[in-house]
């Protein structure tokens, strides 16, 4: 009865994840945001009824419902095309440039230079009268030239080069290698899908090899942003999330070197992974870190050679657009340090996580350190893209500290009503909750086992991390 139950719920779950695809977006010109809103929120009920209905769930029926689970939303959420970001266009654009034996680094998509490369799908041509042509659809943005017609782009920031990391790019490169320039969004959907589905392997046989309670897994696998933004958004997360988990598993295993190569190629990814590794050098650090900076070098030499400086990219550029080069970014930051002292404030509270995560992290069990870095930094830079989140779950899972959860809903919030009193609110619950069930967690005497986590190295009693029980 209770495997029914869950199957139920999830089947509710894929339910309403292909309703949203399929009907509704933010590209219309009156964004679809309250039914957007209302189906996520419905969709992170469901999600906690089907986890706390797992908990009865004993045996083998746990691997299969936390397998089935991430297969059936992840095959809902390919339902339609991505509904809340284009970023997928610019990885396919990408692709097809690297194909074409150009660095993505060397031309922005604008550029006339690339006119014979486009497929249709992702520059359709301009319609109207030859006096007056314009784009029409509510993915594609007009982009002025000097001379002739408009390009009508369904890429974002069109006339900027890429920001991604060479590890990305060679992602990018191998799925437009295998299905050609004309193939539309479902192949990133369906590569999502295999991550989302393999990082659930991960975690499922992680967790009974060290001991824990496998029905964690589900709060990877079942997880409407997992769905939403690492398979019809198609974020390139995934893949580092991918292997910044191997990377957890090898070194917590004193697989150092390899464990640092995988860092290194996760955060060649994307470089929000980076945040992952102060938990990692709690013990040999310096392997770690060598193999990580060698292997981010080594991806980029071959684009360094081709590009120059050119492989930064539109990464400044960034920075400067999304606020954090002036402070106004970091929402409850500015709170008690408006301006540019935000920055400096942001910066003291994340070189302050950093140290306590190397202090006091267990090397043998090191995702509560992670949860720390990783969920404490999302807090204090508070992006608007709850992708950025997909980092945080798999600790999440390892953990079972569910409350964390109230993170990457609050900035799935904040991408859905742009709003920053709206921000600042949900940013806050979601402290106050992380604060609140963790104390209850720790219950009494919390504050004499935290003390005794530092004596634990060189103590005649070991400490865990995880338990915080001697």
């Amino acid at each position: 009865m209770r495997t029914i139950v869950v199957s139920i719920l999830l089947a509710a779950s894929a339910a309403v994840t292909a309703a949203l695809v399929v009907s509704f977006d933010l590209f219309r010109p009156y964004r679809d945001t309250i039914p957007l809103l209302v189906g996520t929120l419905v969709l992170w009920v469901l999600f906690a009824a089907a986890v706390i209905a797992l908990r009865k769930v004993q045996g083998r029926a746990v691997v299969v419902l936390v397998l089935a689970g991430s297969v059936v939303l992840g095959g809902a959420a390919m339902a339609g095309p991505p509904n809340t970001s284009t970023d997928s266009a610019r990885y396919a654009w990408d692709g097809i440039v690297q194909n074409a034996g150009i660095s993505p680094y060397a031309f922005v998509p604008a550029d006339e230079r690339l006119d014979s490369l486009r497929p249709d799908w992702l520059f359709p041509a301009p319609v109207g009268d030859a006096a007056e042509p314009g784009c029409a659809g509510e993915r594609i943005e007009t982009v002025d030239r000097d001379t002739g017609p408009p390009l009508c782009s369904a890429l974002n920031r069109t006339t900027v080069p890429t920001i991604y990391p060479p590890a990305a790019e060679i992602y990018f490169a191998g799925v437009r290698a295998v299905v050609g320039a004309d193939a539309g969004y479902w192949p990133l959907q369906v590569t999502g899908l295999l991550l989302c589905v393999g990082i659930s392997g991960m975690l499922l046989l992680g967790l009974h090899r060290r001991g824990l309670d496998q029905r964690h897994a589900a709060l990877w696998a079942w997880c409407p942003l997992v769905a939403t933004e690492g398979i019809t958004n198609s974020h390139v997360d995934l893949l580092g999330v991918a292997f910044v988990l191997a990377a957890v598993f090898w070194i917590s295993s004193a697989k150092y070197v390899r464990g640092g190569i995988l860092l290194g190629v996760a955060i060649g990814v994307k470089l929000i992974p980076a945040i992952a590794a102060p938990a990692l050098l709690a013990r040999q650090g310096w392997k770690v870190m060598a193999a990580a900076v060698v292997t981010f070098a080594l991806l980029y030499v071959p684009y360094v050679l081709a590009t120059g400086i050119g492989v930064l990219g539109y990464l400044p550029g960034y920075l400067t657009e999304e606020g954090y080069e002036d402070g106004s970014r970091f929402a409850l930051v500015s709170l008690i340090a408006p301006g540019s002292s935000a920055i400096v404030v942001a910066a003291m509270f994340l070189a302050g996580l950093a140290a306590v995560t190397i202090w006091k992290t267990d090397p043998e069990r090191p995702w509560l350190g992670q949860l720390l870095m990783i969920g404490g930094t999302l807090l204090v830079l508070s992006p608007r893209y709850p992708w950025y989140a997909l980092l945080l779950l798999p600790f999440i899972a390892l953990s079972g500290r569910w409350e964390w959860l109230a993170i990457p809903l609050a900035l799935t919030v904040r991408l859905l009503v742009p709003s920053l009193t709206v921000t600042r609110v949900s940013l806050t619950i979601a402290l106050v909750v992380i604060v609140v069930v963790s104390v209850r967690r720790a219950g009494p005497g919390a504050l004499d086992r935290w003390r005794s986590l530092g004596r634990r190295r060189g103590g005649p009693e070991p400490v865990s991390v995880r338990s915080g029980e001697r």
